[in-house]
Parts: C-alpha cells; structure tokens; sequence
C-alpha cells in the first residue's frame, strides 16, 4: 500500500498519481484497497502458475501497481489512496483490466474469484520470496490447497491507540461484511456447501480469526509479541487477524472478505467499511465503550457467514442494536443486550446501514452505496451468481466464463 498521506489525481493519458494531499474534511478519512486474483485457463477453470510472465507483460494505467503472492498463479492488485469512491473504482478497474489484458495476451483469464475452482492438490508452486519457504518448513500441510484469494481494505487512521480501539468498535460487524462479500462457493471442482471456503481455507492459519478486544495499543502489541515467541507467526506480516493496525503504513486494515466480484462491488465494500470505520472513530473520540462481544460467538456469527453468505441467514451480535454498548454480560454481548440468535443476513446488512447513515450522508456515500446494495440485491450475491452459473449445467467453464466477465466489468453508477 502507498503512503496514506498523499491521495490521487487522475491524468488521462497516464492514469492515477501520487501528489501531495490536499486537505480533506476530518470526517473523511482516506481509502486503499488490496485485491488479490487467481490466473486461470479460462476453459477449464484450472489455476496456471504464470504470475511473472503476466506481471511482465501488463502496461497501461495501474499496471506498475501489479504484484506477487504467495503463490505463481496470484496477482495482487494495489490501489492508490483516494477519498472518494468514484476515483477509487476507476483505479481498482484500471488495473484489473491492465492484468486481464496481460493474461489473455497468455492465453489466460484472470478470475476475481475466493479459491481455485478446479483445486490445486498439495502445496501449491509459491513465488520466489524465501518467506514463503519459511512458511512451508514451519506449518507443514497448512500449506497444501492454499493460494485463496481476499479484499483488504485500509481505512487510514494514523494513531494507533485510536486505530485498535476502533477495531474494537468494528468486531460486532466483520460476520456481515464476510457475508456480503463471499464470493468462493466452488473449490475442488465441486460446490463446498459454504458461501466463502476461502475463509475456511484461511482459518487453518493460527492467527486467521476474528482480533480479540483490546484494551490498549499496548495490549495488541504484547498478544502480537507472544505469538511471535510462541512461533504461530513468523513475522509481523502473518497477522491475520481479520482487522488489524498495518505495519508499514498508518492505516486501519479490514481483512474479512473475499476478492469481490466486480470492482464496483469491492468499492461498495470498501465505502461501508469507511463508514463503520469513521462511525466508529467518533465514538471512540467521544469516549463511547465498543460493545465487547464473546470471542466463541463472533468466531460462531463468522462461520455462519462463510457458510450462507448474505443470502441466507447470520447470527445477531448485538440483539437488535445498531450501536456500542457497555460491559460484558454473561449472555455474550454488551451488558443490557441479549443475543439475538438467527436471523436473516439481509436484515443485518439494514442495520448497518442506518448505524453508517450519519456519516455516509455527511461523505456523498450514502446515494451511490445504497444504489450498488440494491443492485447487489437484485442479480445476488458474488456466490449466488457462480452457484446458479454452475448450476445449469454443472460444468467449470460455465463459471470461470461468468468470472472472467464480471472481473473487468464496470457497474459503478
């Protein structure tokens, strides 16, 4: 990710540059995204291990932002940094289609997809950094099957007292951001059962899991340091936690979902995550407690999440309330609340929609965020859309056709 300091201008023939920040309203706070694709033969759905010759071969305006993985079949994409939407999906759409060009110049189709469609047994071919060799010695067969792929979402917030006590703010919420995003139904050449197996896949890691409460930066820094002693995590980079303070540069990163879709879908994404992100910093300058909800029910409410998706249903946090609480009761939520059980995902996608409204009304968000979500509505989630490709007529070609399409698609109003 580039410095969140200095935002984008747009140059028509050059494309997005870095340039010294102009001041932006303190109710604004910056975005930049990382999106992570898998390159694939677009007949078969089969993942190809030609990241480098792809890499090499991208031009054109955001293709210098194209990076490894950890795997030779994944290309990461990184945005710029921007305040407002509009340019952000110009610029996650620029380098998509710079790395969709590179790979069928190859014969290839790039697949803004969770897992693998068709598998990819054993370990897969890792990329040249002697970091992932350490990985593979280490964690042995965690390794077998992985090379998924996720949306990170950095909200910039420099302070990082301030930074993990809106993490605290946004554990309640990252269950229904995994659901609206999930988009990795098919794996192994089969239909899993689960809306996102890539989040399956990413919890066999130790630290792949919901960030517990902490009470302090001071705090976070001691669990990370344990689990550096203890070898769960060789380096700072294998933070997995699904929000976590960056190391390298002064944001806030959300790491819950899956690779969206379409970009306007990642940018939907990423302007709720902004909104839960500066509701929350509010209520962290105002003093508001985050509502402390048990770590066994919001791995539960995750799970569930990965298993339906936003079309069918999710565990209620925060019994009914949109808002922080006080305390901790043995119920599981904030004290005063009680668990609110199942209900439909849809209803908990509402919710967090009128606890950002503030502050997305306060941005310009509010119209084109709620426009992307009905639209999202009406043609289904990322997973719904592969399931009902692979559904007439149970063939992998079908659904890699659909992928390769949405990939580059664009659909931002």
């Amino acid at each position: 990710m580039p410095d969140v300091t200095r935002e984008v201008q747009f140059d028509a023939t050059h494309g997005p540059s870095l340039v010294a920040q102009a001041p932006v309203s303190s109710a604004t706070l910056t975005l930049g995204v990382e999106e992570e694709f898998l390159l694939a033969d677009p007949r078969t759905g089969r993942v190809v291990p030609a990241a480098r010759t792809i890499r090499e071969r991208a031009a054109g305006p955001g293709a210098d932002r194209l990076v490894f993985e950890l795997t030779q079949f994944q290309l990461e994409s990184n945005s710029a940094v921007h305040t407002g939407l509009h340019d952000l999906h110009g610029d996650l759409l620029d380098m998509r289609r710079a790395a969709a060009r590179a790979a069928a110049s190859a014969g290839l189709a790039l697949l803004a997809c969770g897992t693998a469609l068709d598998g990819n047994a054993g370990v897969p071919p890792l990329s040249s950094c002697p970091r992932y060799q350490d990985m593979l010695r280490e964690f042995g067969a965690i390794m077998d099957c992985q090379g998924v792929c996720g949306c990170h979402i950095h909200v910039g917030i420099a302070d990082r007292e301030e930074a993990v006590r809106v993490s605290n703010h946004l554990r309640p919420w990252l269950p229904i951001l995994q659901a609206l995003a999930a988009n990795s139904p098919i794996a192994d050449g089969r239909d899993t059962g689960y809306a996102s197996w890539r989040a399956l896949m990413m919890g066999r890691w130790p630290s792949a899991e919901p960030p517990p409460f902490f009470r302090s930066a001071e705090h976070y820094e001691s669990l990370v340091n344990g689990m550096l002693a203890g070898g769960t995590i060789l380096d700072r980079g294998m933070i997995y936690w699904l929000v976590r303070p960056s190391d390298h540069v002064p944001t806030l990163e959300i790491r819950a979902a899956d690779v969206c879709p379409t970009a306007a879908e990642t940018v939907l994404l990423a302007g709720l995550v902004r909104g839960l992100a500066e509701t929350a910093l509010r209520e962290v300058r105002a003093g508001a407690p985050a509502p402390e909800v048990e770590d066994t029910l919001l791995r539960a409410a995750y799970w569930r999440a990965a298993r339906d998706g936003v079309d069918g249903d999710a565990l209620d946090l925060l019994g009914g309330a949109g808002v922080s609480g006080a305390g901790v009761s043995g119920a599981g939520v904030s004290e005063g609340r009680a668990f609110g059980g199942r209900v439909p995902a849809w209803r908990l996608v509402d919710r967090l929609l009128e606890h950002v409204r503030p502050v997305l009304e306060e941005n310009g968000d509010w119209t084109p965020l709620t426009d992307q979500l009905e639209r999202l509505r009406r043609s289904g989630s990322g997973a719904a859309r592969q399931r009902a490709a692979y559904a007439r007529r149970g063939r992998l070609h079908d659904v890699a056709e659909l992928l390769t399409t949405q990939t580059t698609a664009s659909c931002w109003a």
